[in-house]
């Protein structure tokens, strides 16, 4: 239907409207969500109430993170209130912008966080969509918990992880958000001594077999190790106190250097071939039936330097040494004592000293994990001041003596992406498998425009999925803001991991890559973009209810595709410059409103998206013929396009125009070309092609056909 010359014009006026009002109202709107960055200190202060001091930023220990550390004056001096630190000083992790969130993150001296604050970022979707309350609603959540524990954003519920609820519209931002705290504050807590370094491996418990027994003799035992020695001599004592104000406590002379210090000999005494060959029967047994269930019994032997001390009194801990094992160290008390009469081992030295140990149940003490004695030298630099040092000594017991499990090799951590693409894996299946029926309709599509109604059918209902399941579910809605994103990460430190933090977009700008070099961005425009088919389906329907349709002249048609180039071009221009600011107007996109954010935004927003839907209500696709800049964007490719499967005939165009007309989106030039650079690829022009009814060329022939046929009839008759 073609609208008069004045019409057209008012029209012209309408759309200088919608230019205007996106220039003066929704451009000014959107700069209200550009937030410089905070400065960190002020929020310090509102997350520590009480504090009177706040230190300067500075590492922790050598190397270590970046802390500032909050005290508060008490009634016996200053006490530390807790810690703060900025995410990007310590785990800097690009988000969907190519840029890291930087928070401010604030833990108490035992590793609960306190508060979560976001100083600065460069994300679209927050940038102007997601209203700071909600924001601040997301970091809330992490007050109470602790740095240890395992935390989550989103996904199913498994066994010990803390899972947070994700912000709709940005699940990939603040999943970045996540791990930057939680590696952050793994970092610091570690540092500070909160919390100890996790375990490589895990080992199973172990059993000890209870009537494994070799006679054996104490060269043997300590021979193959099921005895060890501790072996400290003066010098190796001295050197251990250099540059401390024990340094020449008690110092040796020279010539006393290599005397022994101290030699303590240690092993698993529940073991039956050390126990029993090393006590007797009768005392080991005697021993053995005294353990309950889960403790284990230690034997120390020996001379020089007491291993118990002669400070010891009832009631108290050793405390000249512990046993080490995965990070726990076990001390003893008395009850956990018990003097050795003799020892009955041959080949045995003397000992000054004989005793055993109980390590209790509560320990979770494994035989089959590798352990230390720890003996600890205390010299006295004053009449209540003292330095002591440490020497340690490993044990290993031997497989012959145990039922050792295989260690367990804990999963290695997934990557950030692969979390993300593991969370998303049914989206992910499923849009593949929506890719394949795509592709296999095209390379078949010959035969399907020859059923018209199966094919509009099958292409309302896909176009149906397009919009509910990649648009509005998942969120797949390509921008030309990826676009720039690509081109800064390409022309920078270009990573993969940026991209795959989003699954869907990934994989449908990887199918836009395919389709546009097999057939051109018509593909991706006609069947995949979320945008382009809520249109096309609103006009569909629109078309069903009779509401008047209107093109525009040819002419003016034609200019007005120049529009879309010269805002991809506005915003190439500007990403240059700043992407964040490229990002804003690329609000010309209604997309981020129409499905990220589901009209869930300010006024302007959604009155902008909601004229170009109405727009198009009487114009199909007003908003990708003229001003889609991401599909500007994507028609460069057409001149690399290797397929031109779009089947025409010499009459079309002159005289036949019949296509050119039904094209809704007015790709086809007057003289019968199709433009693939707007050409959609709904494929209207090939159903008209292989329709004998309605394609004019074809009834042509048809009517031929006919006419030589009666002829024959004639001539037979006649004959």
């Amino acid at each position: 239907m073609r609208f008069p010359q004045q019409t057209v014009s008012t029209l012209r006026t309408a759309l200088t409207q919608v230019l205007v009002l996106f220039l003066c109202v929704i451009m000014p709107a959107q700069a209200l969500f550009v937030s410089p960055p905070k400065d960190p200190m002020p929020l310090i202060k509102e997350i520590f109430a009480e504090q009177t001091k706040i230190s300067e930023k500075q590492t922790t220990n050598e190397g270590g993170p970046l802390v500032w550390t909050v005290y508060k004056q008490g009634t016996e001096g200053e006490e530390i209130l807790g810690y703060a630190f900025e995410t990007n000083d310590i785990a800097k992790i690009p988000a969907y912008s190519g840029e890291p969130v930087n928070m401010l993150v604030a833990i108490d001296p035992k590793g609960v966080y306190l508060g979560a604050k976001v100083l600065e970022h460069h994300e679209p979707i927050i940038l102007a969509g997601i209203p700071e309350s909600k924001l601040h609603n997301f970091t809330k959540q992490y007050d109470g918990l602790h740095v240890s524990d395992r935390l989550k954003v989103g996904g199913n519920k498994t066994d010990n992880v803390i899972h947070i609820d994700g912000l709709s519209g940005a699940t990939v931002t603040v999943m970045v958000m996540n791990v930057g705290i939680v590696k952050s504050a793994t970092k610091v807590a570690r540092a500070l001594g909160i919390i100890s370094a996790s375990q490589e491996v895990i080992q199973p418990m172990g059993t000890i077999y209870p009537d494994v027994f070799a006679k054996s003799d104490w060269t043997t035992l300590t021979g193959d190790g099921s005895i060890r020695k501790l072996y400290l001599n003066r010098k190796t004592v001295d050197e251990a106190f250099v540059g401390t104000d024990a340094e020449h406590v008690e110092e040796a002379s020279s010539e006393q250097k290599q005397d022994m210090f101290a030699e303590v000999y240690f092993a698993q005494l529940n073991i039956p071939t050390v126990g029993r060959n090393l006590l007797g029967d009768s005392e080991y047994d005697y021993i053995m039936s005294s353990l309950k269930p889960g403790e284990h019994a230690l034997i120390l032997m020996g001379t020089g330097y007491s291993f118990k001390g002669s400070g010891y009194v009832r009631g108290a801990i050793f405390d000249r040494l512990q046993i080490l094992q995965n990070g726990d160290a076990f001390a003893f008390r008395d009850l956990d004592h018990s003097r050795v009469p003799d020892i009955y081992i041959e080949g045995a030295p003397q000992f000054t000293e004989r005793s055993v140990f109980i390590i209790r149940d509560h320990h979770k003490f494994n035989p089959a994990s590798d352990w230390q004695l720890e003996l600890l030298v205390r010299r006295q630099t004053g009449p209540l001041e003292s330095i002591f040092t440490s020497f340690k000594a490993d044990y290993h017991t031997l497989d012959k003596y145990l039922d050792r499990p295989a260690v367990i090799m804990p999963e290695p951590e997934l990557t950030l992406a692969q979390q993300v693409w593991k969370e998303k894996e049914a989206e992910v299946i499923v849009l593949i498998i929506l890719l394949i029926i795509v592709v296999m309709s095209l390379f078949f599509q010959d035969i399907l425009v020859r059923h018209p109604t199966f094919m509009h059918n099958f292409r309302h209902l896909f176009l149906i999925v397009t919009v509910v399941f990649i648009g509005w579910s998942w969120g797949g809605q390509l921008s030309v803001v990826n676009v720039f994103t690509f081109l800064q990460a390409f022309m920078s430190d270009f990573s993969w991991d940026l991209f795959l933090l989003d699954p869907v977009i990934f994989i449908l700008w990887g199918a836009a890559a395919v389709t546009m070099i097999l057939w051109g961005r018509a593909v991706y425009c006609g069947w995949l973009c979320p945008f382009g088919a809520l249109q096309e389906l609103m006009n569909i329907f629109a078309r069903h209810i009779k509401i008047p349709q209107f093109e525009l002249p040819w002419a003016v048609h034609e200019r007005l595709w120049a529009i879309k180039y010269l805002i991809l071009l506005a915003l190439f221009g500007l990403s240059m410059e700043s992407l964040s600011l490229a990002e804003q107007f690329a609000e010309i996109e209604p997309f981020k409103t129409t499905f990220l954010l589901k009209f869930d935004r300010e006024w302007p927003f959604v009155l902008y998206a909601s004229i170009l839907l109405i727009i198009n209500i009487f114009n199909r696709k007003f908003f990708c013929r003229y001003l889609c800049p991401l599909g500007a964007a994507l028609s460069t490719s057409n001149s690399i396009r290797l397929f031109s499967w779009l089947r025409r005939r010499p009459e079309c165009g002159q005289p036949c125009k019949t296509c050119a007309k039904e094209c809704e989106i007015q790709a086809i030039d007057p003289d019968g070309v199709i433009n693939m650079r707007e050409c959609h690829y709904c494929l209207d022009c090939q159903v008209t092609y292989f329709n004998e009814e309605k394609c004019p060329p074809l009834k042509k022939i048809a009517r031929k056909k006919a006419k030589f046929k009666e002829t024959e009839i004639e001539i037979t008759e006649v004959a």
